[in-house]
């Protein structure tokens, strides 16, 4: 998949400069947007699947959307911080596709950057470093508005700040699932960008111009999973974004993915999070 600069439209929820003293610890944030930090003193951890990971002065991090993270600190702390989301409506998120390396070594443009941010965005301040007070939907539909309302001008800027900072990241970062055989690369362009279908195993085969049987073999070659798990598996992550950004019943999220079973739904999403919908949107709203 060829990704064009034009293909990126990251919009800021939040940004600002953070001091903690031993203040900033929260148990498995789990949010629908992806953070970026500078840290300018002090230390502290977070916890990925993979593991602890010490934050230091003078590094760049990231934090992709829909990663669970546990937040320690045990003395003084400053970073600045940078809260990103991709539109849920959009056909294809293009952050989500990539894998970013958790650490970058930064310098003082990189500061200079944050800090221009901050100056021309001091609506995107957060009132309060709880996750619990800004990761939720009243909060995140009120901060998309805060930014659609930025002068033109200050929209142009950011933007460029923004694919400033991306850009450090990306200089080490490696496409996910990245089929080596064209043919399934296409498959899985079309299933990214017709989440909201029925997607039949046909039509992808025929756009990979093979036959169904053929699709199926070499995909899981490629993938090392089958066609409808990994489409399963895509819609699942949709379904999460939507019950935690969008205004929708679980019913509503079903159809817009294109399920008129709603049980089975309930049953693969379940099987996908370990939790149904509504426990999934009353665990992390």
């Amino acid at each position: 998949m060829n990704l064009q600069v034009e293909h990126l439209h990251p919009i800021v929820l939040n940004t600002g400069l953070a001091v903690h003293d031993a203040d900033w610890n929260w148990k498995n944030v789990n949010s629908p947007f992806t953070r970026l930090y500078y840290v300018t003193e002090g230390a502290a951890q977070v916890e990925l699947d993979d593991g602890l990971h010490d934050l230091a002065p003078g590094h760049l991090y990231i934090i992709p959307a829909f990663c669970r993270h546990t937040n320690i600190c045990h003395g003084h702390f400053v970073h600045y911080y940078l809260h990103l989301y991709e539109d849920s409506r959009a056909d294809d998120n293009r952050l989500e596709q990539w894998e970013f390396p958790f650490e970058i070594e930064a310098g003082s443009l990189e500061l200079e950057l944050f800090r221009r941010l901050c100056a021309i965005t001091p609506q995107m301040i957060l009132a309060q470093s709880d996750p619990a007070t800004y990761d939720n939907h009243p909060t995140l539909m009120r901060t998309l508005m805060k930014n659609r309302q930025l002068a033109f001008c200050d929209q142009v800027e950011t933007r460029g700040i923004v694919l400033q900072l991306l850009a450090r990241f990306f200089q080490k970062a490696r496409m996910k699932e990245t089929a080596k055989d064209e043919r399934i690369g296409k498959a899985i362009a079309y299933i990214r960008q017709h989440m909201d279908e029925d997607i039949r195993l046909e039509t992808l085969a025929g756009r990979a111009c093979l036959s169904k049987d053929h699709f199926i073999r070499l995909f899981r070659q490629e993938m090392n999973t089958t066609p409808l798990k990994y489409i399963n598996q895509k819609k699942m992550e949709k379904a999460q974004l939507l019950l935690l950004t969008e205004s929708l019943s679980v019913k509503e999220v079903a159809y817009r993915l294109a399920f008129d079973d709603y049980s089975y739904f309930n049953r693969l999403f379940k099987k996908v999070t370990g939790m149904t919908p509504q426990e999934y949107r009353r665990e992390y709203l």
